[in-house]
């Protein structure tokens, strides 16, 4: 069996492939891309060709326009697909829409790129499924022991609570633009939140892009020209740096939170003047990265982008061959993936 290392292999332009010549989520343009998810630490303009899933791509032409690459080359989940002579799968992630692991077959070795992703269920895109493989390469954003997320129904339902508790005050959920903004909302209905919720314009065009996937957000309304002090006791969902900004004064005594894995740190949360801290994640925690690791028992775990020194450890401890690949180029946790305009 050939090296892991002659299939796929770390370079300042992201992760490439020799044999095949192309790179998984490379983080400057490149001839041929394989992207694994929409956020912009994953998913740039400039490629000369992009394989992703048919989710991903549109969420790409929304964000950069139709020209964001030469040739899109739509696959479907568990789609057999080829860059010269490489074999190509993707399957899901359950990090956002349309995310995907990446499965890389070449002579007898098989290697999976994580991309992004999370086991918890998401009502707004498919499940994690565990792809057998010799190297498993995972991200780590939340790889130490201290972050076991808590369930998001448990959480949103602190945010249903302070709503009956402060029903003169609006409620700001900071979420981030793709895939937390949609999961927060399809979560609220889901916990009963039949009313309108009120969304800052910068997410709804990808709100537009989810409805259009099948996702059903329910009454979303739109935050400008509402009078100062408006909407007591309504839900309000923005990206975090308009919930921190004099936009956010416009309504009435405003309850300020913020969905995000981070939460769980209260230094952070105070840092951030967050008065509702909801710890809502899109990406693994400890107890789902080292399960994983435990259900795929790969020859070798890749560990990318992330606190890579507590996982390298358990794998020592139980035997399971690692190594630190050092990426660099992606945020450890999902970044601003449109610009905030005024709204």
């Amino acid at each position: 069996m050939i090296r892991p290392e002659d299939l796929l292999h770390p370079t300042p332009a992201g992760l490439y492939c020799p044999p095949g010549d192309f790179y998984v989520d490379p983080v400057r343009p490149v001839d041929r891309a394989v992207i694994t998810h929409g956020h912009s630490d994953h998913a740039r303009a400039g490629h000369g060709a992009v394989l992703a899933t048919r989710q991903t791509l549109a969420i790409m032409a929304e964000r950069y326009g139709d020209a964001f690459t030469a040739r899109e080359q739509a696959v479907e989940y568990a789609e057999r697909a080829a860059i010269n002579g490489v074999e190509l799968r993707l399957f899901p992630a359950g990090h956002v829409l349309g995310s995907a692991q990446v499965e890389v077959r070449w002579k007898g070795l098989t290697m999976v790129v994580s991309g992004d992703y999370k086991r918890r269920r998401d009502p707004t895109c498919p499940a994690f499924e565990p792809v057998p493989c010799h190297v498993f390469i995972s991200e780590a954003t939340f790889g130490l022991p201290v972050f076991r997320h808590p369930p998001a129904q448990d959480e949103i339902g602190r945010l249903v609570r302070s709503l009956a508790q402060f029903p003169d005050r609006a409620h700001l959920v900071g979420a981030y633009a793709l895939g937390k903004a949609q999961r927060i909302i399809r979560t609220l209905r889901e916990a009963g939140w039949d009313r309108p919720i009120y969304v800052h314009g910068a997410m709804e065009r990808l709100n537009a892009l989810y409805e259009r996937e099948g996702v059903d957000l329910g009454p979303i309304l739109p935050t400008r020209d509402l009078p100062k002090g408006a909407l007591g006791g309504e839900v309000v969902v923005a990206p975090p740096s308009a919930v921190q900004d004099r936009w956010s004064r416009r309504f009435a005594d405003p309850v300020v939170a913020f969905a995000s894995g981070w939460m769980g740190v209260r230094a952070r949360a105070r840092q951030k003047g967050v008065e509702l801290p909801l710890v809502i994640s899109d990406h693994a925690d400890w107890e789902e990265l080292v399960t994983t690791f435990e259900e795929l028992k790969p020859n070798e775990v890749w560990i990318t982008h992330g606190r890579e020194e507590g996982l390298l450890r358990w794998a020592e401890l139980n035997g399971q061959k690692a190594r630190a690949l050092r990426l660099v180029g992606y945020d450890e946790e999902d970044e601003e993936t449109l610009e905030v305009r005024p709204d």
